[in-house]
């Protein structure tokens, strides 16, 4: 049950919504927070240096500090901020759509989680091996029949 809901589009659209409502509410109280998203999903303009984005985890942790936090934006489902990378503090603007962020955290604290955020999207859920074997007419036959005595 766990895995069709976090299938489920509508399921999905209800977290980025919240997790959007949260953002602005952020912005709007100027609190100062950190986000953790899948690298995957993040865009970097210019791209980084591969030294500086190979040493980057799978997950990566952005604290909305400062600058950063000053520069960013939520825009069309996108968080957008400019940040600095590696001993050379490399500049790029970050972008990060909303449903790819697993976390926003203040104070050390996640006060958001999108279970969906990691979730390839559009894929049904695997079929047990009986309903694969009944999905073709032809093997109806190895069912038992009821005995109707």
């Amino acid at each position: 049950m766990l895995y069709d809901i976090l299938q489920d589009e509508e399921f999905a659209t209800i977290l980025t919504n919240h997790a959007t409502d949260i953002l602005y509410y952020l912005f709007e109280k100027n609190q100062e927070f950190s986000i953790l998203a899948d690298l995957k999903q993040v865009e970097f303009n210019p791209k980084l240096p591969q030294n500086i984005y190979e040493k980057f985890p799978e997950f990566i942790l952005f604290a909305l500090m400062n600058y950063t936090y000053e520069s960013a934006r939520l825009h069309k489902g996108v968080l957008e901020f400019e940040a600095g990378f590696g001993s050379e503090n490399f500049g790029a603007v970050v972008r990060v759509p909303v449903n790819a962020i697993l976390q926003i955290i203040v104070d050390e604290t996640p006060i958001f989680v999108n279970l969906t955020a990691t979730i390839p999207k559009r894929q049904t859920r695997p079929k047990s091996s009986m309903e694969a074997l009944l999905s073709n007419p032809e093997n109806q036959r190895f069912l038992k029949k009821e005995n109707k005595d």
